[in-house]
């Protein structure tokens, strides 16, 4: 399990739009049907990742705790499925019923052009963006790992979540995520 960086897209980037099969309800969306009325945060994920299965727990908490609140959440896969064949679409979808369908929607970016655009590195990704789409939070969900022994909490994310909310600029110091590297087509 080698670990790998977020890019930290800059802050103030606007969040590129993309349409794609969310694997939960099997319809295409695009940013503007998915956005959230104050907040969108946007994850890159996959269900092999040993970092996403980790921080599984605040994943959800976070994505329903902040719903309320006018925060969609959006989980995105882009990993190779010829060589993980365990991130395809029929997995995604059954794994998001295991985890009772936390998110607005998980969706299959099957050219990885989505995570080129928003310089996604590693599962998990993080971006926050506010009601205006652009980024206010990029990087990791805590400081936890699953080698650490850090307890998770998701602290950095639901700090920024909550400045956010209460009209506040997110904290400037923000650290990368770290998580396992997207599998990348091979060209």
């Amino acid at each position: 399990m080698a670990a790998t960086h977020s890019t930290m897209l800059p802050l103030g980037s606007v969040a590129p739009d993309f349409s794609l099969l969310d694997t939960i309800s099997d319809q295409w969306f695009d940013l503007q049907q998915l956005r959230g009325e104050k907040a969108t945060l946007i994850m890159f994920i996959c269900n092999h990742c040993p970092y996403v299965i980790h921080v599984k727990p605040q994943l959800i908490a976070i994505a329903r705790h902040y719903q309320s609140s006018g925060v969609a959440t959006i989980a995105i896969s882009a990993n190779d499925i010829v060589t993980y064949p365990e991130d395809g679409p029929a997995q995604m979808k059954q794994l998001m019923a295991e985890w009772s369908n936390p998110f607005a929607a998980y969706l299959y970016d099957e050219s990885q052009a989505v995570a080129h655009a928003y310089q996604a590195a590693c599962t998990p990704d993080f971006y926050l963006f506010d009601a205006d789409l652009r980024c206010v939070y990029r990087g990791r969900l805590d400081a936890s790992t699953p080698k650490n022994q850090i307890p998770l909490s998701g602290q950095d994310l639901r700090a920024a979540l909550d400045d956010l909310l209460s009209g506040q600029q997110p904290s400037f110091e923000q650290w990368p995520s770290v998580g396992c590297n997207i599998k990348w087509k091979q060209s």
